[in-house]
């Protein structure tokens, strides 16, 4: 078989230049530490290896969406502890302007006081997180969403809860609705309030209650009518939303138990002829009322009203009645806040150990074996080394170097 001279020439560049490339190939194995350059390496490496960076990116956002979280999450629960503190000065405030020895004054500097303290409450109703947005605003978070009026405090938000999404199966609320938060507060003492008429002259004080037997509730509202003849006292029990008279001409002795329709209360004191007490359903009441509330017991004088201690006490039991549920209910939802931070960080220790996996599994996809890499640039370097030297002596047997 005769080769010529040109045929020679390019066979042998040829084989130097696929050496280069081998070797040049290797050499960018070892430099990025990389097996797989091109999916044209490892075909089925190389898709594994894009599912796996898809699952790492997707890790990534949800880790980046749970830190937002916890971070919104976090300033939630920093103004429920105000909100918490707040309420419990109140409490101490209603409890010290029971004193039978405080005079008037004393008590309008007490509410003086509490409508700072409404004002604070404002203020952390309206509280924003690290970006400005309102934290009890709903989904409307560029809208303040409490306001005072002359009719109180108005909502302006909505009832949204902004989901994160934390997880592939797992989304969690960011945020606390307002209305849920200061607004949708049973009275009473859950399922029914009672109060005392604000025209009673006697020195009657009732109790929040109890029920005693849930399957005989009505929800109906009732009035509790006093007589007071020949120094005998009695009661007549009618349930205003019927209008039937369940009990007349009852015998009322100080402190028993007055019991009807699956509830029971007592009245403490000597209630006048024509006092009268209400039972009604329990309803939302907002924490805003409760304090007002108790701003306007505390600023009505005293002295110069028949009653007017009796009715200071019916209104501050009513307060700190109210005001106990409002704690209770705050205390519940920063619970729940707890337990969200709980959650984003139980998955966000699960989320770091996933990242760990999945980038596990992509340096064994996708990673070059340091060792074996090097073992085989020195063999390439041989092998370019040998194509060269072969070329140099094919190159030389020419008719013409024997001439």
């Amino acid at each position: 078989m005769r080769l010529s001279t040109n045929t020679i020439h390019e066979q042998g560049v040829n084989s130097i230049l696929k050496q280069q490339e081998a070797l040049l190939h290797v050499q960018q194995q070892v430099s990025t530490g990389r097996r797989v350059l091109t999916p044209a390496d490892d075909p089925t490496a190389a898709a594994l290896a894009l599912d796996v960076k898809q699952a790492s990116a997707l890790n990534t956002q949800y880790a980046e969406n749970r830190t937002a979280a916890a971070s919104q999450l976090g300033f939630t629960e920093g103004v429920l502890d105000g909100i918490t503190n707040l309420i419990q000065n109140v409490q101490t405030a209603a409890v010290s302007a029971g004193n039978a020895a405080f005079s008037d004054a004393d008590r309008l500097s007490i509410a003086r006081e509490l409508r700072g303290r409404f004002n604070e409450l404002v203020g952390f109703a309206n509280s924003t997180d690290a970006t400005g947005q309102f934290l009890f605003s709903g989904f409307q978070g560029d809208t303040k969403p409490f306001t005072q009026t002359a009719a109180g405090v108005q909502y302006n938000g909505d009832q949204g809860e902004r989901l994160v999404q934390i997880g592939a199966s797992r989304q969690i609320a960011a945020n606390s609705s307002g209305t849920d938060l200061f607004e949708r507060i049973k009275n009473g003492n859950g399922v029914f309030v009672t109060s005392a008429d604000s025209t009673n002259t006697g020195s009657g004080v009732i109790d929040t209650g109890i029920v005693f037997s849930p399957a005989n509730l009505t929800g109906d509202n009732y009035r509790i009518s006093f007589t007071v003849a020949s120094g005998v006292t009695t009661y007549d029990v009618t349930d205003t939303t019927t209008g039937v008279t369940l009990s007349s001409g009852n015998p009322y002795t100080s402190d028993e138990a007055i019991n009807f329709d699956g509830i029971q209360f007592s009245i403490k004191g000597e209630p006048a002829n024509g006092d009268q007490f209400n039972v009604a359903p329990s309803t939302n009441q907002s924490l805003f009322k409760t304090i007002d509330d108790l701003i306007n017991v505390l600023s009505t004088p005293v002295s110069n009203q028949a009653g007017g201690s009796t009715q200071l006490t019916n209104g501050l039991n009513t307060a700190l009645q109210d005001l106990g549920n409002s704690l209770e209910h705050v205390l519940a939802t920063r619970a729940s806040v707890g337990a969200r931070l709980q959650e984003i960080e139980v998955l966000q220790s699960v989320g770091e150990d996933t990242e760990i996996q999945l980038q596990q599994n992509l340096s064994q996809l996708q990673d070059v074996d340091i060792a074996k890499a090097i073992s085989d640039l020195n063999q390439q370097r041989v092998f370019l080394e040998a194509a060269q030297r072969s070329f140099a002596t094919v190159s030389g047997l020419s008719l013409f170097d024997f001439i």
